[in-house]
């Protein structure tokens, strides 16, 4: 095995240690020598890797975002092709995804956040991009900032265990921030159904 295969195996082995201990103890037990004895990493080889835990923190948070911008790209390729606004609809689908996925994502987000404050930047400028590209494709933008921000809202208060909703109800108001159809009568400033009509 060559030395970049070796190290990119290191990296992963790191990583998903680090998953397992915010997942399992918490942020605040997350020390590179529990790292290395979860991971099966000499503490040398970790700190070729990473020279301090906030390297650590911030390769999860970059894992993470990582993981959710190739959902995204591959949401876009199977589902984009007819879509108006086929950013928003990845992003939307993607902060669904977040609630699929195992709590141990959040945990590493909210850990590493909490960690290290100033990682908030690496997530903001992901954020950014995404909106602009949701701004350039949006007919009406302010709708479509809207949208985003209700699935935003709904996947971080679920993952805060905040959203008193079901399971059920947000699947049923994910789907409607998807339904294109329905906003896009909104858009054109044709009068909202009301809630009797429904």
């Amino acid at each position: 095995m060559d030395n970049a295969s070796r190290s990119q195996r290191t990296r992963k082995a790191v990583i998903q240690a680090a998953l397992a201990i915010i997942a399992r103890e918490g942020p605040g037990r997350l020390t590179l020598d529990a790292i290395a004895r979860e991971s099966g990493v000499s503490k040398g080889g970790l700190m070729h890797q990473f020279r301090t835990k906030e390297a650590v923190l911030k390769a999860l948070l970059e894992h993470q975002i990582d993981y959710f911008a190739d959902f995204s790209r591959a949401y876009m390729a199977e589902h984009g092709a007819g879509q108006v606004s086929p950013h928003l609809a990845a992003q939307i689908a993607t902060l669904r995804q977040t609630l699929v996925e195992p709590q141990q994502v959040a945990f590493a987000i909210f850990g590493a956040v909490g960690q290290d404050p100033s990682l908030l930047s690496i997530a903001r400028e992901s954020d950014a991009e995404s909106l602009e590209a949701i701004k350039a494709e949006a007919k009406d933008q302010d709708l479509a900032l809207l949208r985003w921000a209700a699935a935003r809202g709904l996947a971080m208060s679920a993952l805060l265990g905040l959203c008193p909703l079901g399971e059920e109800e947000r699947d049923r108001l994910f789907d409607r921030l998807l339904d294109e159809a329905s906003w896009a009568e909104k858009a054109d400033g044709s009068p909202a159904p009301s809630a009797s009509s429904e």
